[in-house]
């Protein structure tokens, strides 16, 4: 899962990210809303945490081109403006939830996880299928009940392909999604990473349609 951190003070961004990092999120940064805007249009992310107060461009500006282009990445709004008023525009605007400073990190991300399993229609943050099991909370993987030793790219693959269950998802689209954006997204790369995948989890498990890409019934 790649998530975009837009925020402008660097020491509470560094902390965002490394919470998403040991929690095996892929991070991405924004300091300021042109930034964030070329990166939201760049990148197709599974959630943006977004502070309104940004230079150049404040965060509603660009929270409304995305959404007026049809960006519709999950959205949590981070600021430190108080007001109803700004909390109502914020999820008007196309906010999916809203969290004031000063905040609790296990509150954002437990929020996050809330935006992103809301994205595709899950309830809780258990994803199973057959024996396998996944708990985005604790961000670990569980084969017939045995926790499963995963490195963090092989997690963010495996929990990518559950969370998008029974629909064919490119290759393109999961390099987007496990690799930072500088990163060299090579096609030979990923089929080894799925390779070493059936080998941990069974050959059955994940499938390929050909020419196409990678699903899990």
């Amino acid at each position: 899962m790649h998530i975009l951190i837009v925020e402008d003070e660097i020491e509470i961004a560094h902390d965002i990210g490394q919470a998403l990092t040991a929690a095996n999120f892929l991070v991405s940064y924004a300091h300021d809303g042109e930034e964030a805007d070329f990166l939201g249009f760049t990148e197709d992310y599974d959630a943006v945490v977004l502070d309104l107060g940004l230079p150049k461009k404040d965060g509603l500006t660009v929270l409304k081109n995305w959404r007026r282009e049809g960006r519709t990445f999950p959205v949590l709004i981070l600021t430190a403006r108080g007001s109803w008023q700004e909390k109502v525009e914020g999820i008007d605007s196309g906010g999916d939830d809203y969290l004031a400073k000063p905040f609790e990190m296990e509150e954002l991300m437990a929020r996050l996880r809330s935006i992103i399993r809301r994205k595709e229609g899950h309830a809780t943050s258990i994803l199973e299928t057959g024996i396998l099991k996944i708990d985005s909370r604790s961000a670990q993987a569980f084969l017939k009940g045995r926790a499963l030793p995963l490195s963090p790219l092989e997690y963010r693959t495996l929990y990518y392909l559950l969370h998008h269950k029974g629909r064919t998802v490119s290759r393109t689209e999961i390099m987007e999604h496990i690799y930072d954006i500088n990163h060299d997204r090579d096609i030979n790369a990923l089929e080894v990473l799925i390779g070493r995948l059936r080998k941990k989890v069974g050959s059955g498990l994940i499938q390929t349609r050909r020419g196409v890409g990678y699903f899990i019934e």
